[in-house]
């Protein structure tokens, strides 16, 4: 079964009840981690979770099988969700459907693979699995994302507030839903019980933007401007931003560049295409310049290893988050470098 971004919502329900395979795909990350976590909440009785690496799956590709058949601990329901980048869990999914016996739902997000990958056609045509890709969403998308959640929430609010809140989010869905949350917390609202929503409201829940929050730094590391380096990184240790959210913000920024590259192509006008991009609202304003700087800066196969750095990163906050700070401030301090050179 295969699903687009604009139908998956549409065939979810569906998938959950129908599919034992789940793998979402593509260069928004932060789009097919909000799918698996739909999938998970529409499974009947979704259960204990167990996370697995791809990495580790590639390594040893009967585990996944083995998982999947085996009971839970507490004798419970359970399902799998499986991190990968690429193919790295085609091997372990081909086990998984040739095995006998039932088993657990399996929900696979893989970075830098597509619906044309290995994986994809390994289980693209069966009925029980489901593969789905995602692109990063543009402004207007996520704003209108937005008011949906919104009105889920009991929450009234104008586009323009809506606007700001995907904005904050750097497009980033699941921490769009965290701020209709707290707003909805906050202004006590339901949908039995709607409440208006406003810029003071959204004010006082401390809704992070963009200019305050992870993008300078994004913006820093990814233009090469090591002469700002040093002040952004005390900036992140005296705002504690969350290491892991940060990272979220440079793989979607990342993501973005891919998706404007292979938009590009062989071509080198940068500007115009960034140009065309604004003019259809795919871009924020604010964003053409930093945008223009980076994409001249990673193409093919240095956008490529860059990806596959932020996902080595990724990999190393999971396993180690007690040195989360440290992990990230190297890493993109070695990025930043790189960057320099790179016109």
């Amino acid at each position: 079964m295969k699903a687009t971004q604009r139908d998956f919502n549409a065939n979810a329900q569906k998938a959950a009840r129908q599919c034992k395979v789940f793998f979402f795909c593509g260069p928004d990350e932060a789009g097919a981690s909000a799918a698996a976590a739909k999938i998970v909440e529409l499974l009947d009785d979704p259960g204990e979770r167990v996370e697995l690496s791809g990495s580790n799956l590639r390594k040893d590709p009967v585990s996944l099988g083995d998982e999947a058949r085996s009971s839970s601990l507490f004798g419970g329901t359970r399902h799998l969700y499986v991190r990968a980048s690429g193919d790295e869990a085609h091997d372990a999914l081909k086990n998984l459907i040739e095995g006998e016996g039932d088993a657990c739902p399996v929900i696979v997000v893989a970075t830098s693979a597509t619906d044309k990958s290995r994986t994809a056609k390994l289980l693209i045509k069966r009925d029980d699995a489901m593969v789905a890709m995602f692109w990063p969403p543009d402004l207007s998308a996520v704003s209108a994302s937005v008011r949906t959640m919104a009105d889920t929430a009991g929450l009234r609010l104008n586009g323009d507030i809506a606007e700001r809140i995907a904005r904050g989010a750097g497009l980033d869905v699941r921490l769009a839903q965290s701020e209709i949350t707290k707003l909805a917390l906050y202004l006590d609202a339901s949908q039995q019980s709607p409440r208006n929503a406003d810029a003071e409201a959204l004010a006082a829940i401390g809704a992070t933007t963009e200019e305050d929050g992870f993008m300078p730094l994004v913006n820093a590391v990814l233009s090469g401007e090591t002469g700002k380096l040093a002040s952004e990184l005390k900036r992140m240790r005296d705002l504690s931003l969350n290491p892991v959210g940060l990272l979220l913000a440079f793989e979607r920024r990342v993501a973005q560049l891919a998706q404007l590259s292979a938009k590009l192509g062989s071509g080198h006008d940068v500007d115009g295409l960034l140009n065309t991009e604004k003019q259809a609202h795919r871009i924020f304003w604010k964003d053409q310049r930093d945008l223009s700087n980076q994409l001249k800066r990673w193409r093919g196969e240095k956008l490529s290893r860059l990806v596959e750095r932020l996902m080595e990163m990724h990999r190393e906050l999971l396993a180690n988050s007690a040195a989360g700070e440290l992990l990230l401030a190297q890493g993109l301090s070695q990025i930043a470098r790189a960057a320099k050179g790179r016109r």
